[in-house]
């Protein structure tokens, strides 16, 4: 922070990926809490074809787990949710999609309203729409399980010391 910075709210970016093509679904809201996150699968419910199964991978953000957005899900059996492990955000290409959001349009940004957050990030994701691409993972299922399961150890041990 500098001394003339200026923060004039915040918003949440809600974002999913079509993992065969690279689109992408977004979202702003003011707050990031269980009602948000059914609006947003609402949201995903409708711009998906129905006759589409959706396999939607998640961090273990209790939002993710709050009974409203389990009876939902209950309710709309076409969604399989899939959690990545603790600690493991890397794996979730939404999450690549963020850092590039972050580096590529809001750091060094100047924005005076959420409005104009908003617009900014809405822009940005519609710019990445007009060519998307799938993330095309370059390593092993093997290597990456292999390097997940280091990590786990190498964290189970400092745990314990």
């Amino acid at each position: 922070m500098t001394y003339d910075y200026k923060r004039y709210g915040t918003t949440t970016l809600f974002a999913a990926m079509d993992a065969a093509t690279g689109r992408m679904i977004s979202l702003c809201q003011q707050r990031h809490r269980h009602q948000e996150w059914l609006k947003f699968l609402c949201h995903i419910d409708e711009a998906t074809p129905q006759d589409r199964q959706i396999h939607w991978i998640a961090d273990n953000y209790a939002t993710h787990k709050h009974g409203n957005v389990q009876r939902w899900l209950m309710r709309h059996p076409r969604f399989h949710v899939h959690f990545t492990p603790t600690s493991a955000s890397w794996l979730n290409m939404v999450e690549r999609f963020f850092r590039d959001v972050t580096e590529n349009r809001l750091k060094r940004g100047v924005f005076r309203s959420v409005l104009e957050l908003i617009e900014a990030l809405g822009g940005y994701v519609d710019h990445h729409d007009e060519e998307p691409k799938p993330f095309i993972w370059t390593a092993s299922a093997q290597d990456i399980l292999a390097k997940v399961m280091r990590a786990q150890s190498a964290l189970n041990n400092r745990q314990t010391v």
